[in-house]
């Protein structure tokens, strides 16, 4: 349940003919050459899940269905007795290692990256082998992420020579600001940003080697935060993590295409409007699947 949006938008009706945002990153895909789908979902969603998404792709790509539990952690950890929030994007991560064993693709269920964006990571995953640490992440400009309806939280990246990522911080409130952008720290401080920086938003390129980097990881912030109730780890955290040890590298494929997804509820119509558009543009069938 997004708690800014007031329901399950992840499967929510976007598209022009009752799709979800995620019907439109499940063709990008296909298209781009990825073979499988994994869901990554909570469990007292799963039989709306299936009934209202699942059954969609289950006759066109094989699909799993793995779930992100609170008890489901490293070594002999036990969750809060409090907790009621999942761990973070880290964990629905970790939670995938029983399902996956090939390079794979991360994404946001609720968010529409665009078709250029996963023909880049298709091409570079295909490339790599299942133990491998050359992984990989689209990187979108940051003032073409933002909502006009709120703040968001993105991850900002350092990029080398080689479109080599450096480094990669998580900002948690981030506002426009004209053609620019400003990022609001907890203690209220501003920080102006030009707005052309380079975000995460979580599409990463993967191999099964990073299932063992995030449990490493894990069971280290357990450690410090397992009493947390709201502590999450995040992705950017095992990649800043292990870029800085030199463990691994992380290619940045810059996408230009524009962002967008459903994080207010005020956000919908503007998604709607762009779908709709791209379907009477051609660059998507009516009704997507046929």
């Amino acid at each position: 349940m997004g708690s800014r949006y007031g329901g399950i938008k992840q499967i929510d009706a976007v598209g022009p003919d009752g799709e979800a945002i995620l019907d439109y990153s499940v063709y990008d895909a296909l298209r781009a050459g990825f073979g499988r789908v994994v869901f990554v979902i909570r469990k007292d969603i799963e039989s709306e899940f299936r009934r209202v998404v699942g059954r969609r792709f289950e006759q066109k790509v094989d699909v799993s269905y793995t779930f992100q539990e609170l008890q489901d952690l490293p070594a002999s950890f036990e969750p809060n007795s409090e907790r009621a929030k999942p761990w973070g994007t880290a964990h629905a991560v970790w939670v995938c290692r029983r399902e996956v064993a090939e390079p794979f693709a991360v994404i946001n269920a609720d968010d529409f990256y665009g078709a250029t964006s996963y023909r880049m990571l298709a091409q570079t995953l295909s490339a790599e082998s299942p133990d491998s640490t050359a992984y990989a992440m689209v990187g979108f400009v940051l003032r073409k992420t933002l909502s006009p309806n709120g703040s968001v939280s993105r991850a900002l990246c350092d990029v080398a020579e080689g479109n080599f990522l450096t480094r990669i911080v998580e900002h948690k409130k981030l506002l426009p600001k004209g053609n620019a952008a400003v990022s609001i720290s907890a203690d209220g401080t501003e920080q102006p940003l030009s707005g052309e920086e380079l975000v995460s938003m979580n599409m990463f390129g993967f191999t099964p080697s990073v299932f063992r980097h995030i449990e490493e990881g894990f069971t280290w912030f357990l450690g410090r935060s397992v009493d947390d109730p709201t502590a999450e780890y995040y992705i950017p955290d095992v990649v800043d993590a292990l870029i800085s040890e030199d463990r691994a590298t992380m290619n940045v494929l810059r996408s230009e295409e524009q962002w967008f997804g459903v994080t207010y509820r005020e956000d919908k119509p503007v998604v709607e409007q762009e779908l709709l558009r791209r379907a009477e543009n051609g660059e998507y069938p009516r009704p997507l699947w046929g």
